[in-house]
């Protein structure tokens, strides 16, 4: 935080701003939007691992193209044997099992959009199960 805090506005507005401009560029897929925004806004402190925050400033961004990831988004996908490992580009490949799922899912699932099907992830993987004492 503190190294974030200690950049200049000017330079954080700009990066953000590169960021926002990925995640609406139509032109790109949704998944190359998202790896491409990622990879922007990991240039500010506290962005250049996990994908949370930046995930979630992302879809403020762009809400109708990005989808928020977390911890719970991946337990979701482990319980169901969706399979997103953690390595480089995580946040692009969500988009594209998220597409992968728009485009393959039911036919009722066409009003569906990336942040309907993340926000259904999120309450399925929000309360993991305990281990029960032996």
């Amino acid at each position: 935080m503190t190294a974030l805090m200690s950049l200049p506005d000017t330079h954080v507005r700009a990066v953000t701003e590169r960021a926002v401009t990925a995640v609406r560029d139509t032109t790109l897929t949704r998944s190359e939007a998202a790896h491409t925004g990622r990879g922007i806004i990991a240039e500010l402190p506290g962005f250049r691992t996990g994908d949370a925050l930046a995930s979630a400033i992302l879809t403020a961004a762009a809400p109708k193209r990005m989808a928020v990831y977390d911890r719970r988004v991946q337990h979701a996908l482990d319980t169901l044997s969706l399979p997103l490992t953690p390595t480089p580009g995580r946040y692009g490949r969500y988009l594209q099992l998220l597409d992968d799922l728009l485009h393959h899912g039911p036919a009722h699932a066409d009003d569906w959009s990336a942040r309907d099907i993340d926000t259904a992830l999120y309450w399925t993987g929000a309360n993991p199960p305990q281990p029960t004492p032996v």
